[in-house]
């Protein structure tokens, strides 16, 4: 399993000419191994083995390739074939792709090196920072806010510079499937150790121990968005003045990304310490954003990166993630199994067979929480409430609890 560690890079004037300078020429690789890669016949196209090995003539051709490190310049001719791979994957599942596209001047913001090329100075004499070195681009200082591992032990080393203009320098390491907490059996699973989860409209989330999570209320920063890219509007395009204002329209967008990364982060690490399983239920997100008219609240929900980390925290843990399949867990009495269509605006379950009432979200969670027990082989779950680390008798957290205090269980 990988885990991508992410520092703040501290680059001087020069290095960072100097990095940026480098990504450009990459940008450049890139857009000709892909025009090597569809000059050929579908049935005849180069693998990256043959592409890295015609690495060597295109430097003789074009002296700038040349300039920057060979094994980095390998790492992004082999990303577009990772990207092809992915592009195949989604044409199996039925979905349209086409070609690969060319990247233009500055759309390319990141230079990679994997397993060499690089190393990091933990002996800096200065608490709390790292130096990194990257070939053919020079010393980099990093803000350690975590303890770093050793360069033996970086299998990736990322350079980015985002649209706001900071840099930032990941370290993706490996972390052994053996060292990683052994999930508990589904046999020994105690109904008050497990919890279903609804993706609600009214609610980010909805448990099946009755306990809703508010959405996000991001007015204010598209309020300062909106304003930051008026003021842009009425730049001349490709000035100095546009420029920066570019830079504070891009740092007010990236407000909003994070403040809904903070918070994913902090709701589904609260989940998977609390739980010995979480069932969630596993959204197709893309049609939902489509033909909604609420697509951009759903948006801001950012439902797909939410079950990614759900998934990822749950191994880090120990913890089972199941998704189960959404259709009908709305409809379905959790009681008696009976199926009642009912309109979104409806927020009350009634179920016409057993007289079973209840909120909607919460027996839809309940469902989706039978429905996982299934799917690991452990039989139908309870639903009986599980006392948590809310108040006695609240129901609801709000949303701005779980930013500031850092958890709902805070």
């Amino acid at each position: 399993m990988d885990v991508t560690l992410r520092c703040r890079a501290y680059l001087d004037e020069e290095t960072a000419s100097e990095a940026w300078r480098h990504i450009e020429i990459h940008r450049q690789i890139r857009n000709h191994a892909i025009r090597d890669y569809y000059s050929h016949d579908y049935g005849n196209r180069p693998t990256a083995y043959d592409q890295h090995r015609k690495l060597t003539d295109w430097k003789q051709r074009w002296p700038l390739f040349s300039e920057v490190s060979a094994h980095a310049a390998q790492q992004t001719v082999s990303e577009i074939h990772k990207n092809v791979e992915t592009q195949k994957g989604r044409r199996e599942n039925g979905h349209k792709t086409g070609r690969l596209k060319w990247q233009g001047s500055g759309e390319r913001r990141s230079v990679a090196y994997q397993s060499e090329g690089f190393d990091v100075n933990h002996t800096t004499g200065q608490d709390g920072y790292a130096i990194v070195r990257l070939s053919k681009i020079g010393h980099i200082p990093i803000r350690a806010h975590r303890e770093l591992p050793t360069t033996e032990n970086i299998k990736r080393v990322v350079l980015k510079k985002e649209r706001t203009g900071d840099w930032f320098v990941c370290l993706v390491t490996e972390h052994p499937d053996d060292e990683l907490p052994k999930k508990p059996s589904p046999e020994t699973l105690d109904s008050a150790d497990c919890v279903g989860v609804d993706l609600g409209i009214l609610s980010y989330i909805h448990t099946s121990d009755d306990t809703a999570v508010d959405m996000l209320d991001l007015s204010d920063e598209y309020d300062r968005y909106g304003r930051e890219q008026r003021k842009l509007d009425r730049k001349e395009h490709g000035s100095n003045n546009w420029e920066k204002q570019r830079q504070k329209v891009a740092t007010a967008k990236r407000q909003i990304k994070r403040k809904v990364l903070d918070y994913q982060h902090k709701l589904t690490t609260w989940l998977v310490r609390e739980y010995d399983l979480v069932a969630v239920e596993d959204l197709d997100v893309k049609p939902l954003l489509e033909t909604s008219q609420n697509a951009k609240n759903k948006q801001d929900a950012a439902w797909s990166r939410f079950l990614e980390l759900l998934e990822y925290k749950g191994n880090l843990y120990g913890t089972h993630v199941v998704r189960v399949e959404p259709a009908g867990t709305t409809k379905e009495c959790s009681e008696c199994g009976v199926e009642t269509s009912k309109p979104l605006w409806i927020r009350e379950h009634s179920c016409p067979a057993c007289g079973h009432t209840e909120d909607r979200d919460l027996n839809a969670a309940k469902n989706i929480l039978s429905r996982g027990h299934k799917q690991i082989g452990a039989g139908r779950s309870e639903s009986t409430p599980v006392e948590t680390a809310l108040p006695t008798g609240t129901t609801s957290v709000p949303a701005k609890r779980v930013v500031e205090a850092g958890s709902p269980e805070a």
